[in-house]
């Protein structure tokens, strides 16, 4: 009899036992309810590009709502933004990183290529991951911690005038190529991608005095005629602007009214929405080069994008830089879940520091291969020795105010622009 009672009574303890299991887990160290993993965003959102870093803050946010709410996170996990804005001012950037170090960030992302330049260098030094959007050669020729989510400003320039030799030009020789360029790392990715290899693609370069020296301008410009009037006396072919949306489109208009009779095109920081609408009927004919869909494209990314920008931000609806920077957030978090599939544990990313950035790279960004940001631009991989990590633009042409697609998508190969004596001079 003592020994059927002690055999109940173990029994009902083994039922309390796996009937309170699942409680006392949920209440233990699986349960995710109010974690957190960090990431950085830093956006122009005031200042001189403030037309395009508003939409893609909205954009990164959105997204981040989406993947919290909609996907339930990452592994699980709630991703916590760490907002700064830089006004596209330079100086800011450092402090700007340090403060994203010292929140425990995992990574870090910038819109434009100019202020992942001016944080590249404390990056660097720390070893501690970043994202630019927009991106130019400089930021990891060669490779370092700094990535590029798409193909680089060089890679805009050599895409166009490929596609210009075969699909525009007609004439006998070679074509007359001048670059009007924002005098930072957004023009300059051009600028590299014309001196290296201006013979290969066929063309002359029209330079500003001296080899690699192109035409500049500042992002508050109010006129380039000046600038302008010269290169017309150079009588050029083909104008290309590699510059953000409100320079350009004042390019394009004193162009105009200087009656330059010439081809306009435009790298990806410039072709946008925003563009059309600042200058109006003159951007009638500008080529464009961006890495991107556009806004209506039957692709699967494009439902939410949609149904987001409609809902939080209107005003963004039809602005391809909302894609660029909803797509960037994606991505942010697929290289975060990567990790955590890799085996890196919750406990090493939450503290931040030295060894949540390593895991970041080398079981994240190192490990992520052929992922598919829904069709918004083309698939995201790492390939040792390149670090931008989506390698595909499409040319694009305004056409009575819209955007239209000329081609499909130009896979974009890497350029080690570092073998060459002048890169970085």
């Amino acid at each position: 009899m003592q020994k059927r009672k002690l055999l109940i009574g173990i029994i009902v303890c083994l039922a309390l036992v796996l009937t309170l299991l699942p409680l006392l887990t949920a209440c233990g160290g699986d349960n995710k309810e109010g974690k957190t993993i960090k990431i950085g965003i830093s956006t122009p959102s005031t200042g001189v590009a403030a037309e395009k870093g508003r939409p893609m803050e909205d954009a990164q946010k959105d997204a981040i709502e989406y993947i919290n709410t909609e996907l339930g996170g990452v592994g699980g996990y709630q991703l916590e933004i760490v907002w700064r804005d830089n006004g596209y001012d330079a100086s800011q950037m450092s402090n700007i990183v340090r403060n994203f170090m010292d929140e425990d960030c995992v990574m870090f992302s910038t819109s434009s290529s100019a202020m992942m330049t001016a944080a590249m260098g404390i990056a660097n030094q720390n070893g501690f991951p970043g994202l630019a959007a927009f991106s130019s050669p400089n930021l990891y020729r060669p490779p370092e911690h700094i990535y590029g989510q798409l193909p680089d400003y060089g890679d805009d320039f050599v895409a166009f005038i490929k596609y210009y030799m075969d699909n525009v030009w007609s004439g006998s020789g070679k074509p007359k190529v001048a670059i009007h360029a924002l005098a930072n790392s957004t023009g300059q990715g051009a600028v590299d991608a014309a001196h290296a290899f201006a013979a290969q693609l066929g063309i002359d370069v029209l330079w500003d005095g001296a080899e690699g020296k192109a035409f500049q301008h500042k992002a508050d410009t109010i006129s380039e005629t000046e600038s302008l009037t010269r290169i017309k006396a150079m009588n050029p072919d083909l104008l290309f602007i590699a510059s953000t949306p409100a320079p350009a489109s004042l390019i394009i208009k004193n162009a105009r009214e200087l009656g330059m009779n010439m081809t306009i095109a435009a790298g990806h920081a410039a072709f946008t929405s925003k563009l059309i609408e600042l200058a109006g009927a003159d951007a009638n004919g500008v080529f464009g080069v961006y890495p991107t869909v556009k806004w209506g494209d039957d692709v699967p990314g494009m439902v939410k994008v949609v149904e987001y920008a409609q809902k939080n931000h209107p005003d963004d609806v039809g602005n391809g830089d909302y894609i660029t920077a909803w797509a960037e957030s994606l991505i942010m978090a697929k290289i975060i879940e990567t990790a955590l599939n890799n085996g890196v544990s919750y406990d090493t990313l939450s503290k931040g520091g030295p060894d949540a950035w390593k895991a970041i790279e080398e079981q994240g960004i190192a490990k992520i291969s052929n992922y598919d940001v829904g069709g918004l631009h083309g698939p995201v991989s790492y390939t040792p020795g390149d670090n931008r990590l989506a390698k595909s633009v499409r040319v694009f042409q305004i056409q009575n105010g819209n955007i239209g697609t000329l081609t499909g998508w130009i896979e974009a190969p890497v350029v080690k622009y570092e073998d060459f004596p002048w890169f970085g001079q």
